[in-house]
């Protein structure tokens, strides 16, 4: 059996959906790799610093409920045009600001416009494609999602080096721009004929279709798997890797950047075995996500018990298990997908979404303040000690996260099985699937 061909037209608005939101990426990630260059600009902390981080994802996590409530009622191309306008306000005013304050509204303004992008562009996935196709092209809308930060490690850094602060960030509002040209000129919500699934629901309706959501213990598993996933790997690479390696690890600047791009690459080649696991194996999907968490807490644990600096091999073990993180993040909103009818699969998705970036909130504004608390506030004294305590605070958080999953999924389980669903043991479903591929060839 094979699966079911995507509509005419769905790969080129998959590449447009991919390209706003490499743009999202980039501006969501853009000062990376330019937090120390941001510390000296505003004359900053790593508190005040990491508020800069903490905010944008705040006003993101905010809006996610309310931006999928919007994509069931305007539908998703209107949002991916005003998300790049937004993001567009926001770098060009971030390239011109001098003061915190400004600096501050820009990064909001980036926030809000990336929360419109992503879970629109999905939508846009889950209208156009085929229902086997969707956890495959998910995972490569997150695979095109891993060039935007790495359009943030090179040539944005190498502008900001080279050209200067305001060229470098006027150059990612103009590309903002370009995604919003695109969108308009290209996007269609469903493909020609379909049915439109955009519905008008009085406010009374939308809370109710929200708590029905919510109370799915399917949906909550994709909470929980959102959650738990994402926040190291978003937390390094969104502002405190680059400073951790440098600074903590002590390698040179060359060095940790090729990290960072190794987190990408491992993102990169991984998100695409996971899609294609998950679409293989929708009823195993927590043990992918569970491996996952397990790899990044134990490595992390690792580097944190050293007395000195990590061994280099150790490092890129690192940076590959938390690679895995977002990937397997996007698993989670397959879990919102299968377990929500369409009508409320937006906010069914937005919550989703409010998790993983409320974890990465959590961590973000952790380290920050537990490395203020301890003196190291300033590029100058960073130390690795000082790194130590504070990446620390991811363990409580992967616990919390485990008990979710372990929790909801027992609860799917259960209903699944008064609906008639039998879980296969993991043996059981690696052995169909063998000869699957056998009877294939």
């Amino acid at each position: 059996m094979t699966a079911a061909r995507p509509v005419r037209g769905a790969w080129l608005v998959f590449g447009v959906g991919a390209i706003a939101y490499v743009v999202t990426v980039l501006n969501r990630t853009s000062l990376s790799a330019a937090g120390i260059d941001a510390s000296t600009r505003y004359g900053i902390g790593a508190g005040t610093l990491s508020s800069f981080a903490v905010l944008q994802l705040l006003v993101y996590a905010l809006l996610q409920v309310p931006v999928g409530v919007l994509i069931d009622r305007w539908g998703p191309r209107r949002l991916v045009v005003i998300g790049a306008v937004t993001m567009a306000l926001g770098q060009f005013l971030l390239s011109v600001s001098t003061g915190v304050a400004a600096a501050v509204l820009a990064r909001v303004l980036v926030g809000a416009g990336d929360a419109l992008t992503f879970v629109s562009v999905l939508r846009l996935c889950t209208n156009w494609f085929p229902p086997q196709r969707v956890p495959v092209v998910t995972q490569l809308i997150g695979l095109c999602g891993q060039l935007g930060q790495v359009l943030s490690l090179v040539p944005l850094v190498a502008l900001l080096h080279g050209a200067g602060w305001t060229t470098a960030y006027a150059s990612a509002a103009s590309l903002s721009v370009l995604a919003a040209v695109l969108a308009v000129l290209v996007l269609r919500d469903v493909p020609p004929g379909a049915d439109d699934p955009r519905t008008v629901k009085a406010l009374a309706s939308v809370a109710s279709d929200l708590g029905a959501s919510l109370r799915h213990p399917g949906t909550r598993l994709g909470l929980w798997a959102h959650f738990t996933t994402p926040f190291s790997g978003t937390a390094f690479a969104l502002l405190w890797g680059y400073p951790f390696l440098v600074a903590g690890q002590e390698l040179p600047p060359r060095t940790a950047s090729s990290l960072l791009t190794a987190y990408l690459v491992a993102a990169a080649v991984t998100g695409p075995v996971l899609g294609r696991l998950v679409a293989r194996h929708p009823l195993r999907r927590s043990w992918l996500v569970l491996t996952i968490v397990a790899a990044q807490a134990l490595v992390w644990s690792a580097v944190l018990v050293l007395p000195g600096p990590a061994p280099l091999p150790l490092l890129v073990l690192l940076v590959v298990v938390m690679g895995t993180g977002v990937p397997g993040s996007l698993i989670g909103f397959d879990y919102a997908r299968t377990f929500n009818p369409a009508d409320r699969l937006g906010g069914a998705t937005g919550m989703t979404n409010v998790m993983g970036f409320t974890s990465s909130l959590v961590v973000l504004l952790g380290i920050g303040l537990l490395l203020d608390a301890q003196g190291a506030g300033t590029p100058d004294t960073y130390s690795l000690d000082a790194f130590r305590l504070a990446f620390a605070v991811q363990l409580p958080l992967w616990l919390a996260g485990t008990v979710g999953i372990l929790v909801s999924r027992r609860q799917t389980r259960a209903l699944l099985a008064r609906e008639g669903v039998v879980v296969p043991r993991m043996r059981e479903a690696v052995r169909r699937d063998l000869a699957v591929r056998r009877g294939r060839r």
